[in-house]
């Protein structure tokens, strides 16, 4: 307790001093605490778009499909796959996927159409969400499609324009028919924005003469069931070999390990910026020291042991850090509560793309016991390296040596 007062008393000696570091230790941590939640929100968001978007947890094709992409590439029996994957609780839906030529009245480009059963897609995938202008698919109206927002700039068309599409059919025919359409979507994926058609799967299948089959099943995970658990399982009641089936890390390796290492290269910048914390509290204490060789040699002098000195300048260290920590903390609630309900408008930098997936316009923050675990751990690791060195200064100042201290 006496310790304790002693340091609280020293810290004030010099008041500017002290506040300087403090407020030092207070900015980095707030800043540390925001940028945790930003980025945090950022890559979840970006991996809910891979998951809950584009890719799903799982997807099931033939084989070889995905090297060697063609419509004669079916899932045989795909439709007992999918009742037996929703009988052990996974969410499925077929997909149909073909290549071909998108043209309007002006101009044509090449396209990838998507032919989909609308409710039972609506399980497992939020593309709906994503329509930016008109309406999403409709079972009800099957000469409209859907189609991304960069393919609609290309060809110049927009709601209501007609849409020739022309491929070839599973007998070998020229595939070609007129639709109209019915909805744009807002940024996705490049592939998607740039070429994506989507329609319902009994127009794909009139388009394409293809009678059964689907190129590819979409498979969500129950919540509580990890990913790897929930791959194994998919494998085992898919038990076909000529299967294959793969997770969305397996997919897009690049953008899995860019999300996992991301909030690594954020604890890196966390120790950066503390660097500079080290820096000004490592030479705020060592003056201190300095400053009071001569109340130390005293207290050496009248039977204070080293290791109480030590404890001494470590308290002092230790109750500017939690000064620091209290008000970083309290700083951050109103910032934090900006970033996620009002979030951060990346402006240009919306719609952009990441290693083909597409940034939100809006960038919202997330909270989690890691936003403020990680800054504090690291602050807490700065802070000890900082006053370390000068309390073990001051336990080593002898009598004498205070005595010839100018």
């Amino acid at each position: 307790m006496q310790i304790t007062t002693m340091a609280w008393r020293n810290i004030w000696r010099n008041t500017r001093r002290s506040v300087v570091t403090i407020g030092a230790m207070t900015f980095s941590l707030l800043m540390m605490i925001c940028a945790s939640s930003f980025y945090e929100g950022m890559l979840t968001k970006m991996e809910a778009n891979i998951v809950e978007v584009e890719i799903g947890d799982i997807q099931i094709h033939r084989d070889g499909y995905r090297e060697d992409p063609s419509i004669y590439e079916t899932i045989n029996g795909s439709g007992d796959v999918v009742a037996r994957l929703e009988a052990s609780d996974f969410q499925t839906a077929e997909r149909l996927l073909g290549g071909g030529l998108a043209a309007s009245s002006e101009t044509s480009t090449g396209a990838h159409l998507f032919g989909i059963n609308v409710e039972d897609d609506a399980e497992v995938s939020l593309v709906f969400e994503r329509v930016e202008r008109g309406l999403w698919l409709d079972k009800d109206d099957p000469r409209g499609v859907v189609v991304g927002h960069l393919l609609a700039r290309t060809l110049n068309i927009s709601i209501g324009d007609e849409l020739i599409l022309l491929s070839q059919a599973y007998d070998g025919s020229m595939a070609n028919d007129l639709y109209r359409i019915r909805g744009i979507l807002g940024a996705i994926s490049e592939a998607t924005d740039r070429g994506g058609v989507f329609m319902i799967a009994e127009s794909f299948r009139e388009f394409y003469i293809l009678k059964e089959g689907a190129h590819r099943l979409t498979v969500r995970r129950p919540v509580d069931v990890a990913l790897t658990d929930a791959l194994a399982a998919v494998k085992s009641v898919a038990g076909e070999a000529t299967l294959e089936v793969k997770s969305w890390r397996e997919i897009s390796p690049i953008l899995a390990t860019m999300i996992d290492s991301a909030l690594q290269m954020l604890q890196i910048g966390f120790l950066v910026i503390y660097v500079a914390v080290v820096i000004l509290l490592l030479n705020a204490m060592l003056m201190a020291v300095f400053e009071r060789v001569r109340e130390f040699g005293i207290l050496k002098a009248v039977g204070v042991s080293p290791g109480s000195v030590m404890a001494l300048v470590l308290t002092e260290g230790a109750i500017q850090t939690a000064i620091a920590i209290l008000l970083g903390c309290l700083m951050s609630i109103p910032a934090l509560w900006y970033l996620v309900n009002v979030g951060i408008d990346l402006g240009d930098l919306g719609g952009a793309t990441v290693m083909g997936m597409a940034i939100d316009p809006i960038i919202y923050g997330m909270v989690s016991s890691q936003t403020f675990i990680n800054p504090l751990i690291v602050l807490l690791i700065v802070v000890v390296l900082g006053i370390l060195y000068p309390a073990i200064k001051a336990a080593k100042i002898t009598p004498i040596e205070a005595m010839h201290h100018q």
